[in-house]
This record gives C-alpha cells, sequence and structure tokens, in this order.
C-alpha cells in the first residue's frame, strides 16, 4: 500500500519522520510524506523529512512560535492557510497514492485543531480515501489535552474515513513519565501501523501467498467510525532448534507411523503444524493482548489479519484458521487477511479491529471534556457576575 502521510503538529511531524527513515532503511519506497507546523523549531527538529516538504503555516499570527495548547487558533490557521498545504502534497506527488494518513496529537493546538480541517479539503480534493491516525493523551497530561483530544477526535472521525487511535495511557509504564515515555511510544506507533501500511507491496522476499493489498485495507476501512490495532511478536525458530526441542522430538516419534514414509516428510508436517499453530496464537495474543486503543473487540464490525515475517514460517492454513477465530469474536463477518514476506528473525501479527463500537477510553475523554466544558461556563458565570457586582455601587 503506497501511503501520503502528513505529520501535524509536533508529535505528527516526529511520527512521520520516523515512517520515512523506516521506508528509506528498507528501500521500499511505498511512504511519502510532509510535516505541517506552526512552530519553526518543531520543524527544524526532523531528521528524514526533506526541508521543502516541512511547511509552516500560521506565520502573520504566531510567529513562528506555535499555538500552544488552542486548537481552536490552529484550526483558524490551517484553513486559512489550506491552499499552501495543498499545494505542497501536489508538489510531493499523488499520481500513485493508495491513501492520505493525517498523523496528530490531538491534545495539543496545532494537529488537533488542524487535522479535521485538513481531511475535509483533501477529501474534496482527492479520490483516494483520508485517514487519520490520532494519538489521544494521557491523564497526566492535563484537562486541557484531553479535553482538546475530545473537541478534535469528535469532528475528525466525522471528516476523516476512518480514524485510528493510539491512546498513550494504555502504552506508558507505570511511574514513567509522559515526557520521558514519548519516544518509545512513537516507535510502537510505527512498528504496529509500518507493517500494516505496507502490505501488499512487493519487498526483497517477494510476494506473499495470501496477498493483502490496498484494495482490502480500504475495504476494512470503508465502514468509517474508530479503528484499534493488535500486535504481537514471536522469534522465529531455526529447523535446528526445533529438532533439539525435546516435545518435538517427542511427537515426531510417536505420529511415524501414522503418516508413514521418510522421517523428512514427518518432520515438514509437523513444522507445517507448528508454523499452523503458531500464527493462531500470535493472532490471539494481539487481538487479547494490548491494542491501541483498549476496546471491548467484539464490537467491531471488520476486521483484517496479516502475518508477516520470513517465507518459509509462512503457512495458509494457519492464516484461514485465525481469520476464523477472529471472525467468531467480532460483531461483524468481514474478516480478511495474508501474509506479508519480509527478511527478518521475527514473526509479527497484525489484527485490524475496524469501526469499533465499544472503546471506554473515548467515553472517559467526552465525559472529561462535558465536565471541562460546564467549568469554564461556570467559571465565565463567575467572572461576569463578580464585574456586575464590582460596578453596580457606580450606579448607585
Amino acid at each position: 500500500m503506497r501511503v501520503f502521510f502528513i505529520g501535524f503538529g509536533q508529535a505528527g511531524g516526529k511520527i512521520v519522520d520516523m515512517f520515512i527513515e523506516q521506508d528509506k532503511k528498507l528501500g521500499t519506497n511505498s511512504f511519502r510524506g510532509i510535516a505541517v507546523n506552526t512552530a519553526r523549531t518543531d520543524l527544524m527538529g526532523l531528521k528524514n523529512i526533506e526541508m521543502k516538504d516541512r511547511i509552516l503555516i500560521g506565520q502573520t499570527l504566531v510567529k513562528g512560535h506555535g499555538v500552544g495548547t488552542d486548537n481552536v487558533t490552529g484550526a483558524r490557521v490551517t484553513a486559512d492557510e489550506i491552499d499552501s498545504i495543498i499545494n505542497a502534497v501536489d508538489t510531493r506527488g499523488t499520481h500513485d497514492v493508495d491513501a492520505f494518513v493525517i498523523v496528530a496529537g490531538l491534545g495539543g493546538g496545532t494537529g488537533s485543531g488542524g487535522s479535521p480541517v485538513l481531511a475535509r479539503h483533501l477529501k474534496r480534493i482527492y479520490r483516494e480515501p483520508v485517514y487519520a491516525l490520532g494519538i489521544i493523551p494521557a491523564p497526566e497530561e492535563g484537562r486541557l489535552y484531553s479535553y482538546n483530544a475530545a473537541r478534535s477526535l469528535t469532528t475528525l472521525v466525522n471528516e476523516a474515513d476512518n480514524t485510528f487511535i493510539f491512546d498513550n495511557s494504555a502504552w506508558k509504564n507505570e511511574g514513567e513519565s509522559v515526557k520521558s515515555a514519548f519516544q518509545r511510544l512513537n516507535n510502537e506507533v510505527v512498528r504496529r501501523f509500518a507493517i500494516l501500511f505496507r502490505a501488499g507491496e512487493v519487498g526483497r522476499m517477494g510476494v506473499g501467498e495470501m496477498v493483502v493489498d490496498s484494495s482490502e485495507i480500504i475495504n476494512t476501512l470503508r465502514g468509517g467510525g474508530i479503528t484499534s490495532v493488535g500486535y504481537a511478536v514471536s522469534e522465529v525458530l531455526s529447523t535446528r532448534t526445533k529438532q533439539q526441542r525435546g516435545i518435538l522430538g517427542g511427537l515426531k516419534e510417536n505420529i511415524k507411523d501414522k503418516f508413514g514414509g521418510k522421517k523428512e516428510a514427518n518432520e515438514e508436517v509437523l513444522m507445517g503444524e507448528d508454523r499452523s499453530a503458531k500464527i493462531v496464537g500470535l493472532v490471539r495474543r494481539a487481538m487479547l493482548g494490548r491494542l491501541t486503543l483498549p476496546c471491548d473487540y467484539s464490537t467491531a464490525e471488520r476486521a483484517l489479519v496479516l502475518i508477516a515475517g520470513p517465507p518459509d514460517e509462512m503457512d495458509r492454513k494457519g492464516v484461514e484458521k485465525a481469520k476464523s477465530w477472529v471472525e467468531e469474536n467480532i460483531a461483524g463477518v468481514e474478516v480478511r487477511g495474508g501474509d506479508y514476506p519480509v527478511n527478518s528473525e521475527y514473526v509479527a501479527a497484525v489484527v485490524m479491529l475496524a469501526t469499533v463500537g465499544n472503546a471506554p477510553r473515548i467515553k472517559e475523554l467526552l465525559d472529561i471534556a462535558k465536565e471541562t466544558k460546564e467549568e469554564v461556563i461556570k467559571s465565565k458565570e463567575k467572572k461576569s457576575n463578580m464585574f456586575e457586582e464590582s460596578i453596580e455601587p457606580l450606579f448607585e
């Protein structure tokens, strides 16, 4: 899948910079991207996005110093300078793009306010789907960040064709400060979504037996709403290591008479079953483990299963079994899946749960936003009453 990333704001720019870095190292040329920000220093800190693809907006209003946590100003600046952003997208080239992905932290000002505006304009101009990858803040980042995230998300879900969510609070280690965790959290984002978005592209190891192409990802996401992604990884076991495992050796002897034939054939059958079980186990771990957004996976309307690893670790039967297991556990019946061969010492499973119906963290954000809004209104009313009381004697 060929993706055009747009990193909006500080967090979005850093994450897209990491996507581009990984793409350069692998030499796949699947990703291209630009960064948009109101803060000059944030753009200058990027390492892999070319200077011409770093777009500074809002210079007249904020002089390159950013909008802080004011996402209303972030939205206004984006609307005022949308032509500059679209021109940068066109200059970078969109002729072979399968989808646009806007990446932004939703708790700040620039990405939080600007992402919904940009999504609306991209959908108006281009035929390709426009997705958002939104990073929602942990509660300890402050009520204002949660308030911004809730306001932004409410609009973004309506503007984008689908919205992936990564919840910082679900991934921050106990006792770890959010600031010190940012780099690690960004790595977690890129690790999961890079595999998903690169699916279907021809890599150095060729094409998978069951190819997941861009149309399957797009069809899985077509319902809109919010999507969560699960991920699990397991180290590849060499043939020699497998043979040395006591339990495997015992099983080979026990099934020898059942299958008949040469020892090598028996080993091949058993290793096939071993690969199949391993894939099913990985997919279960991916879906039942830590999702990018903790949610009730049984409320997902569609799903996609992707297995990435060395070609000799792939197993069609295992993928089919894994798909069947996912289908039994979600609300919908559409489950797509396949493999993506890569030169690696690990096998990874990615499960995309699309259009999730129940995510407690989102409800919590909306509740915080409602409470914060009520507090702001009360505060304004209190200040207004105090002002009236202070000037009342002047009219007596």
